[in-house]
């Protein structure tokens, strides 16, 4: 069931929940405690059977559901920026924590037209003293690792983390956002750093924001590793030259 845009707003944070359990009502709070007034929150439910959406029938005005099924992470969020009208599009995990002031300093980087996409340092709720400053692909299994700081001011990074990640609707819309023919999820933010860089975009981590991020070390839902290969195969015969697929598709094979 597609959700009514309704009015515009500046931003919209578009949050996509799978079997989230209790993280989702903990992330939406969080979101309505941080976010201006101005602000939108819609939920993806991209076929949850755990019940844990239940509590948005009761969330109040500024939170709205959509119901999907089986779309995906890269197409839940596509479609979900659509049933939106923020000027800024502000792409969530349903299992992250944000801080009060967050919003402002992603929103201030994003004002050069050269920028396509940003997002905050990420740090793991499970444990203290780890933070990433955006991911870099290691080699051509396309893995991807993350990055230390890199100085005080917005920085570049080869790939954003899309548990937290921004952008301007126009960028959104001049490109396609995320790549539909990825499926269900893993490295769907290696492909976006790509094909953004390669398109001209740069991508900026906002150091002095940090936002938490729930690594789970098991999946709520069953993710085959046929879909991690096809996603990875896919960036590679997509973006890559020939010699680079090569290397891809032995690395993979090994």
């Amino acid at each position: 069931m597609a959700a009514d845009r309704g009015a515009p707003h500046s931003t919209s944070v578009v949050v996509i929940a799978l079997n989230e359990g209790e993280y989702l009502r903990s992330t939406v709070e969080n979101l309505q405690a941080t976010l201006p007034a101005d602000a939108e929150i819609l939920v993806v439910d991209d076929g949850s059977e755990d019940g844990s959406t239940e509590f948005l029938k009761t969330a109040g005005t500024r939170v709205r559901m959509a119901r999907a099924g089986g779309l995906g992470v890269a197409r839940a969020r596509n479609w979900g920026a659509r049933q939106t009208t923020g000027e800024v599009l502000v792409f969530a995990d349903a299992h992250i924590t944000l801080p009060h002031g967050w919003l402002p300093p992603l929103l201030d980087a994003l004002t050069q037209s050269r920028v396509g996409a940003v997002a905050p340092a990420i740090f793991d709720v499970s444990t203290t003293g780890t933070k990433g400053f955006g991911l870099y692909l290691t080699g051509p299994d396309l893995h991807a690792r993350w990055l230390p700081r890199s100085g005080q001011c917005p920085h570049p990074a080869p790939i954003l983390p899309g548990c937290c990640l921004a952008m301007r609707r126009d960028v959104f819309d001049a490109t396609g956002g995320f790549d539909a023919g990825l499926l269900s999820r893993g490295g769907v933010d290696n492909e976006l750093g790509i094909r953004f860089w390669l398109l001209g975009y740069e991508l900026l981590v906002v150091p002095s924001v940090s936002v938490g991020h729930l690594f789970r070390p098991r999946s709520p839902y069953e993710v085959k590793w046929t879909t991690y290969l096809h996603n990875a195969l896919r960036l590679a015969f997509v973006h890559l030259s020939q010699a680079r697929i090569d290397k891809v598709m032995r690395a993979l094979a090994a």
